[in-house]
């Protein structure tokens, strides 16, 4: 199963954990078993069409999946994906 590593915001959906192993064979896979482990996560993360939310950034071994296949980045058991919210400031 892929690491999926959870940023802090959206930890109160894995009942605090700040990693959770999660089985896929793409990245689109992980998300929506993701959110069968952990209901109501995935509305934070993907919008109505099913697309990634611009103000998340998530990747796949270190690299950004908007740069690879998207959702359709396949996934081994011993990747990690990290979900990092994207933050604003001045």
């Amino acid at each position: 199963m892929a690491t999926v590593r959870i940023p802090t915001p959206l930890r109160n959906f894995t009942r605090n954990q700040a990693e959770v192993h999660v089985s896929g064979a793409t990245v689109g896979e992980v998300l929506r078993n993701l959110d069968k482990d952990f209901p109501g996560i995935s509305t934070r993360l993907l919008d109505e069409n099913g697309t990634v939310r611009r103000y998340i950034n998530i990747f796949h071994n270190d690299e950004d999946i908007r740069f690879l296949s998207e959702l359709a980045t396949p996934v081994a058991e011993e990747d990690c994906i990290n979900i990092i919210p994207a933050i604003a400031g001045g």
